[in-house]
Parts: structure tokens; C-alpha cells; sequence
């Protein structure tokens, strides 16, 4: 395995992907994770805001919720190969891709743009052996950023996108955290680079006329915008449940003891929650009964656990120390307004 990996890697570097052209392949394809995000060679300024030849932006329709923080997106797909097009779920993705997720505030987060400064990074890899998952944690300078394989922890005072000062004690992930959201089974798989995630503003176009895509049907799906009003209200609802809790609430994810599918295009109401009891939820359910109550949000375990803060109630679970204000009150609305059944 190790010697496919080094041939690959010698092979794509010959290519003009090695040290000189833009990312390093034995770098990418190597067994352990390198000890600095820059080792990587995926950005052309040691700030990593300026990609690498090769190197891609991209953003989703409906970015996850993070404490706020502002999100800035990279993939990396080597020589000729291409991602193949998936309709429902993630693209399939060759060997040597690189998915590149950093995660930013500033001073103010309605200016996410004016003093920004990184506070980790995080790389999704796709080696020989499968997907493998790293947290790089960026220094005070925002000059390089480390591997850190246990997490870390930094305080962030902000003022939130709707002008209230806001301290988050942030938490960068450890690696069996990361497992957590990217379960796929026995194994780890991207979550957001979906067709429906992707498709807004001509970006599959773009993707498809850099070579990164196979194809590209008529007809892709694309995801609601969740706060855009004009948009009908249960599928800004579903496509917010989809991006934040869909990858742990699916067959196969860490969170498939609790029965529920809340992937936007599941059709069984019950697994989506409606009149739905809990099977796993423990003292996560409060005093409440079920998951959702059609027309009484406060009498609904999901909206419920979406308002904690509290380990152990609140959901999602991971990657936030604060709710999301606005998911909730969407959450909320949509509740509030289904007809019972």
C-alpha cells in the first residue's frame, strides 16, 4: 500500500503536481498527517488565502453552523482525474483529493471581511486507504498552522451577525470527534460536496469547465437557501436539517440509533421526527415526548435540544458552544405551522 502510494504520488508529481507546480503528493498520499498545514503546499501565501495551482474555491448553498464563524472552502482534485456526479449523495472523489475547510471570525461578524483572523483549519484527504480526517490549529500570527491530533481550545469575542457581543469558548476538534460527524459506515466520507449543496450560482458549471466534475445532468438538484423567505418554509426547514444534522442522523451515521433521517430527501415523516417517540435520546429529551409535535414547538424534543447548550442535550452535538438563533427560529416556525396529525 505504502509503494502505490509513493508511485502514485512520484507519477503526479512527474505530471507537474509535485513541490514546484502546486500541492505536494507525497506529501498528500503519505501515511501520517504532515506536522504544519503549509507542508502541504495547497496555498501560495503562508496566510492560506491565496490557492495553489490547482486548487479551487468553493462555498455550499447552506453553510453548517459553527458558532457563527465565517467558513472558507479549497478542494483539491489531482492531474486529470475528476470527481464523478452523484445526484443524492457526496461526489465520489479520486485518490489525492483534498477538501480544505477553514474556519474564521473577525471582530464584528457582521463584517466578516475587516480584521478577520483564522483559527483552524481542517483537511479531508483522500488517501489509498480511504478518506483520513486532520485539524490544523493556526498560531496568533496567522502565519502557519499546526496539527492537532487532540483538539484545541480558544476563546473568540465577537459581536454575532445580528450586532450582540458574543464570547465563544470555540473547540477545535480531536480526531475521534471528526469520525463522529464524517461516520459513513465502518468508515469516513466527505459531507457537504452533494449536488444540491453545490449547484448555486453556476458553480457545477464551473466545476464541470475546470475538469473537476465527470458530467453534469440536466436537471441537478439544488438545495433551498434557508433564509430566504421568499422560498416556501418547509424546504428552507429540511435543507437546514439536512446540512446540520443529516450526516449523524442517517442510516449509517453515529447518530443511527436514534432512528431519525433528516437528509432533505427522506419522504417518511416519522423518520423525519413528526409524532415520532425517541429510542435513544436519554435525558436529551427533557420532559418531552416526542421529537416533533406538529403546531407546538415547545412541546418538541428537536427544537428543544437545537435551544441547549448544556453537554448531553444540546444538538448537534458537536462543532458549536452556541445555538443557532436563526436555524431556531426557523426550526420553530416550521413546526409551529404544521397541521396536526
Amino acid at each position: 500500500m505504502r509503494f502505490a502510494a509513493l508511485l502514485l504520488a512520484g507519477v503526479l508529481s512527474a505530471c507537474g503536481l509535485g513541490k514546484a507546480g502546486g500541492p505536494d503528493m507525497s506529501v498528500i498520499l503519505a501515511e501520517q498527517p504532515a506536522k504544519t498545514l503549509s507542508d502541504y503546499r495547497l496555498f501560495a501565501d503562508a496566510s492560506a488565502s491565496q490557492p495553489a495551482l490547482g486548487v479551487t474555491a468553493y462555498d455550499l448553498v447552506n453553510p453548517l453552523f459553527s458558532d457563527h464563524a465565517a467558513k472558507h472552502r479549497f478542494v483539491f482534485v489531482p492531474g486529470s482525474e475528476k470527481a464523478v456526479y452523484d445526484g443524492e449523495d457526496v461526489f465520489a472523489f479520486p485518490v489525492g483529493t483534498v477538501l480544505v475547510k477553514t474556519f474564521a471570525f473577525a471582530p464584528d461578524m457582521r463584517a466578516p471581511g475587516e480584521g478577520a483572523y483564522k483559527v483552524e483549519t481542517r483537511l479531508l484527504i483522500h488517501k489509498q486507504a480511504g478518506w483520513a480526517a486532520y485539524a490544523y490549529v493556526w498560531n496568533a500570527e496567522g502565519t502557519e498552522a499546526e496539527y492537532a491530533p487532540i483538539g484545541a481550545r480558544r476563546e473568540v469575542s465577537t459581536i454575532d451577525p445580528a450586532g450582540r457581543p458574543l464570547t465563544i469558548n470555540y473547540a477545535v476538534p480531536n480526531q475521534n470527534q471528526c469520525k463522529t460527524c464524517h461516520q459513513a459506515g465502518a468508515v469516513i466520507a466527505p459531507i457537504g460536496p452533494k449536488a444540491r449543496n453545490l449547484n448555486h450560482h453556476g458553480q457545477l458549471e464551473d466545476w464541470l469547465a475546470r475538469g473537476l466534475l465527470d458530467q453534469l445532468p440536466a436537471g441537478a438538484p439544488a438545495a433551498a437557501q434557508v433564509f430566504d423567505v421568499s422560498l416556501p418554509l418547509e424546504a428552507r426547514a429540511r435543507a437546514w436539517l439536512d446540512i446540520n444534522c443529516a450526516h449523524c442522523h442517517k442510516p449509517d451515521g453515529s447518530a443511527s440509533n436514534s432512528g431519525l433521517v433528516l437528509s432533505s430527501t427522506e419522504t417518511d415523516p416519522v423518520k423525519v421526527g413528526i409524532g415520532k417517540r425517541p429510542v435513544a435520546a436519554g435525558r436529551g429529551a427533557g420532559t418531552l415526548f416526542q421529537v416533533i409535535v406538529p403546531g407546538a414547538p415547545d412541546r418538541s424534543i428537536l427544537a428543544y435540544r437545537m435551544a441547549s447548550v448544556e453537554p448531553g442535550v444540546a444538538m448537534p452535538e458537536l462543532g458549536r458552544s452556541v445555538h443557532d438563533p436563526e436555524g431556531l427560529a426557523l426550526i420553530r416556525e416550521w413546526i409551529g405551522k404544521m397541521e396536526s396529525r
